[in-house]
């Protein structure tokens, strides 16, 4: 089983569209708590317009796992509302292909990370979408701290 995130960050409508196609989305889950943007072309009803152009499901998330939560988002995860929502993309996940959508390109500056690793401990390969010809695993950015870290000591 394999989950995608993706970031809308400024990229035009047509990107998003071949980005979409090339990876084969079926689902996608907007998971931004506010639903907003300032590129237009990413608003929650445009985007619901685009996906249905690319016959792409278009489920909206934020309430259960939009970002911006008292307390932090990783107190957050332990919460009921979470793990709904974390379950409603899995049993979705389990039988189409499905992204996780939120505004930040990189999965490191955003709480869908925190999603995504809910998603690989019940056993889904994580791939996180940064640009056309560039994709991220966990393990990558693990690998990238890791190495700063050491040059840090060094």
């Amino acid at each position: 089983m394999r989950i995608y995130t993706l970031g809308t960050s400024n990229r035009k409508d047509y990107e998003f569209a071949k980005l979409l196609s090339k990876y084969n989305i079926q689902v996608i889950f907007d998971v931004r708590r506010f639903p907003v943007s300032q590129f237009p072309q990413f608003t929650r009803e445009n985007l619901q317009k685009l996906c249905q152009t690319q016959k792409t499901e278009y489920i909206y998330l934020g309430n259960e796992l939009g970002g911006y939560r008292t307390g932090g988002y990783k107190q957050y995860t332990n919460s009921e509302e979470f793990k709904r929502g974390v379950a409603i993309i899995r049993n979705t996940a389990e039988k189409r292909v499905a992204c996780i959508l939120c505004a930040e390109r990189m999965p490191t500056h955003c709480h869908r990370r925190f999603i995504a690793e809910e998603l690989a401990k019940a056993g889904f390969e994580v791939i996180h979408i940064i640009d056309e010809n560039t994709i991220r695993q966990p393990k990558d950015f693990k690998a990238i701290r890791s190495k700063s870290n050491q040059s840090a000591k060094d």
